[in-house]
């Protein structure tokens, strides 16, 4: 089933139009005899509208109930049983009723477009997704109802509905669009004059935008090489020198004469990568650029001209801005130069503009990928094969006549070793000599420089040209294989750099000690400031040295947008360096992003968990610790009272009633004031060694009598604990174990020696737990299950593990073979070492 067309009447405020202009296209389309239907339109009360309603089908809408109001929504299901060839659905960026299948409108009309149905809707600029921080910002207003923007953008058509902001005002004022009372407010707010100018700019810009790539689409599919020139574009070609920034200024002037004007500067890089500008000042034009509002484009191309027409065209361009040749008179002996090349193979579709500036004629100064492409031992070799190889050579053919032919292929042979050792210029000294060589000694006349035949002029100067040519095509071979080497590191470098940043395992201070290393830098620090006024501040540093107060203190800096600067000491890198630089400058701004973004979700989280932990405490505070307080005073107002004649027993009972109350009070406000040291940090173990069988004993006192049993041998090692808190958290584990025990089954307390750890195991016989509640009851203010009546406010298991984690230990919940649920106290044996992690933990709470 093919899918059906949308059509889109785009407006850039309500009342413009959209839904009038929706539904005279409807009247035309039944005219033509076209099966078309309201499946849903809202006029809003506005005559004008309602009157195009009649004579048009409309489906029923669906009524739904929602907070005790009855909302009328699109049914969609009957506007598929009906299947009309054309539905009219209003207000695309709708949000539907809850209850409703889908969430939002836009969705209901992909339904509709799936079923091959065509759908015509209405839709504000403001409601496009992408716009809504624009829009918030013009009008103050958040609009709570968007559309993506590919839905409007996948529409097959678009039409704009456009009003002056003068006459919206006076139909709003006619009251043609809102009720009389709210025509003042509407007014003063909505749609002041400057807000109506700014939504119809951007109706306008999105419309023009979205034209341009359809155009662009058009030009494309038909293989349209000819310019266009519905909107100036202008091309800026960059060399990566200083006069860039003169260009782009030039190119934004040119742009601004014309409505709609656009700047794209284009930087053409040659395949090589042998020759390459500088990236510190590209960076600076493609700020330069960016900031006059065009945009910045990286061309490779081995022919210059060639790339920049094509990449001019297939932008559609219609303006080309290039500098005037900074190359000397002299140099015009090999070729026109780019802009007279690009200015003659044009045509007249293409206007060039030549611009002067400052760096005229005064030679390219571009940076050259040069660099050892040969090792010093090569080239000393070289050089003695070249110019002392051929003198030998001579002496040893002087006492053997092999004849001139053989004479000139050993000089060559030496010529090419020559070559392969040390590159051209040792070539070119073996040439020369041995060339002079083979004119005295073996040419007639001998020992004179002279040549009477002149068939050995011939061969001397093709000896000549084949020991050059050897040489230079060692010598690019050199220069192709130390660009490989070069290229293959950079790529490692950028490979390993990507690959950590992105999986978040560099932070800032690793990255600047992975560039230092990476350049054989002194130092390296990343500096920023707030704004141009600012001093800088350091985000980060390593290495030695004294710090920077500003980025062109240091021996090289790179500048990572308008605020920040990657800033190096220690020597100057060559230009072939700072590619690779560059992207650890960004990388740089990225973690520290990363780093500042995870700082604020920690402080989030922190403020989070506070608010909860306040939240669940104030709950606590108002039912369970009300609990025993009512007992009690119930109690004791009972026993004062004159009224009544307390036996003995009834006597008893309630002071035992006031007692068990009391206790409880006791317990529940004792573990809230240790949930709060815990969550303050306040808590400072004093570590001691210690046998188990004093202090677990202990913790058994607060169960009655027979619930627990002890099984604690006295060959355990002493462990190295804080007596007071291991009690405290046995204590809460045997009393949680207890509450969930069944009668007559006593929980066991046994403890055993595992390696350099001790393990005390709290078994009950319970309901236990399953595995994915094992953790979330160790959180604060946690019961899981039907947790029975009276049993406290969740914060044993949290203490027990706090108070745990505090000595260096684990508290862990394992099932218990046969059904119930065992706790796990992990304690450090004396005489062990602690972990790191779990020495710090004291110091850090005590801090």
């Amino acid at each position: 089933m093919a899918r059906g067309k949308l059509r889109i009447h785009l407006g850039a405020a309500p009342g413009v139009g959209k839904t009038y202009a929706m539904l005279a296209e409807a009247h035309r389309r039944v005219e033509r005899g076209t099966d078309c239907v309201v499946a849903f339109v809202e006029h809003h009360g506005r005559p004008r509208t309602e009157v195009l309603l009649h004579g048009l089908e409309q489906v029923p809408r669906r009524e739904l109930e929602y907070r005790g109001g009855v909302f009328p929504e699109m049914d969609l299901d009957a506007v598929l049983a009906r299947r009309p060839q054309v539905a009219l659905v209003d207000e695309l960026a709708h949000t539907n009723v809850p209850g409703s299948r889908n969430a939002k409108r836009w969705q209901d009309v992909e339904e509709l477009l799936a079923a091959g149905i065509d759908v015509v809707s209405t839709v504000n600029i403001q409601h496009l997704e992408s716009l809504g921080d624009v829009v918030e910002s013009i009008t103050g207003v958040r609009q709570q109802e968007t559309v993506p923007d590919e839905v409007v953008r996948r529409a097959d058509q678009v039409e704009l509905v456009d009003m002056t902001p003068e006459a919206l005002r006076r139909r709003m004022a006619h009251g043609n669009i809102y009720r009389p009372d709210k025509i003042d407010a509407a007014l003063s707010n909505h749609f002041r004059p400057g807000n109506l100018t700014a939504l119809r700019e951007l109706a306008l810009l999105w419309v023009a935008d979205r034209a341009d790539a359809y155009l662009t689409q058009y030009r494309s599919e038909h293989r349209v090489s000819k310019i266009w020139g519905s909107r100036e574009r202008i091309v800026v070609g960059l060399t990566g020198g200083p006069e860039g920034r003169t260009l782009i200024r030039r190119g934004a002037r040119l742009a601004e004469k014309g409505a709609g004007g656009e700047v794209l500067a284009v930087y053409i890089a040659r395949s090589d990568g042998l020759t390459s500008a500088s990236p510190k000042e590209l960076a600076l034009q493609r700020t330069l650029v960016e900031d006059l509002g065009g945009t910045f484009h990286h061309v490779v191309g081995d022919d210059i001209p060639a790339a920049l027409l094509a990449f001019a065209r297939g932008v559609n361009a219609t303006q080309i801005v290039l500098g005037s040749s900074r190359r000397k008179t002299w140099q015009y002996v090999f070729g026109p130069g780019v802009g007279a090349t690009v200015a003659r193979e044009s045509g007249p579709d293409l206007d060039v503009h030549i611009v002067t500036h400052d760096e005229v004629a005064r030679g390219r100064g571009l940076p050259v990928a040069r660099g050892a492409r040969l090792g010093r031992s090569r080239r000393v070799w070289g050089w003695i094969t070249g110019v002392a190889g051929p003198p030998l050579l001579a002496a040893l053919l002087n006492a053997v006549d092999l004849g001139l032919a053989n004479d000139m292929l050993l000089f060559l042979a030496l010529t090419v070793a020559a070559a392969l050792l040390g590159g051209l210029l040792p070539a070119l000294a073996s040439a020369a000599v041995g060339s002079l060589l083979l004119n005295y000694f073996y040419t007639p006349p001998l020992h004179r420089w002279t040549i009477a035949d002149p068939k050995n002029i011939v061969a001397i100067v093709i000896f000549v040209a084949v020991g050059v040519a050897v040489a230079s095509v060692v010598d690019l071979a050199a220069r192709r294989t130390h660009q490989a080497a070069r290229l293959r590191a950079e790529s490692e470098i950028l490979s390993f750099l990507a690959g950590n940043v992105l999986r978040g395992e560099t932070g800032l201070e690793d990255l600047l000690e992975r560039v230092r290393e990476t350049f054989g830098m002194e130092s390296a620090a990343l500096l920023e400031r707030a704004s141009d006024v600012e001093p800088w501040t350091c985000a980060g540093r390593v290495g030695r040295g004294r710090p920077l107060d500003r980025p062109d203190q240091a021996d090289v800096d790179m500048p990572v947008g308008d605020h920040m600067a990657l800033a190096l000491t220690g020597r100057v890198l060559p230009a072939e360096d700072r590619r690779v630089l560059a992207a650890f400058a960004a990388q740089a701004a990225v973690v520290l992003d990363r780093r500042r973004l995870r700082e604020e979700a920690d402080r989030a989280r922190t403020l989070a968990e506070g608010n909860r932990i306040r939240t669940a405490l104030l709950a606590a505070v108002s039912h369970d610790l009300r609990t025993p307080l009512a007992g009690i005073k119930a109690a004791v107002t009972s026993l004062r009272s004159e009224d009544v004649e307390w036996s003995e027993e009834d006597r008893a009972e309630l002071l035992a009633g006031i007692e068990e109350g009391a206790d409880r009070l006791d317990h529940l406000v004792g573990n809230l004031l240790d949930m709060s040291r815990l969550q303050t940090g306040t808590v400072t173990p004093l570590i001691r060694e210690i046998d188990l069988d004093e202090v677990v004993p202990m913790a058994l006192g607060g169960v009655p009598e027979g619930s627990a049993c002890l099984d604690v041998p006295e060959t355990l090692p002493m462990v190295a604990v804080d007596p007071g808190l291991l009690e405290r958290a046995m204590a809460n584990l045997v009393e949680n174990a207890v509450k969930y025990s069944p009668p007559g089954a006593p929980v066991l307390v046994a403890g055993s020696a595992l390696a350099d750890r001790v393990e005390v195991r709290v078994v009950d016989r319970g309901p236990g737990v399953p595995d994915e509640a094992k953790e979330r009851i160790f959180e604060p203010f946690q019961r899981h299950g039907d947790a029975p009546r009276g049993a406290g406010v969740g914060l044993g298991l949290a203490v027990a593990r706090g108070f745990a984690e505090a000595m260096g230990g684990t508290l862990e919940a394992e099932d218990t073979p046969g059904g119930g649920l065992t706790m796990v106290l992990t304690l450090r044996a004396a005489g062990t070492r602690p972990e790191h992690r779990l020495a710090a933990e004291p110091e850090r709470q005590a801090s």
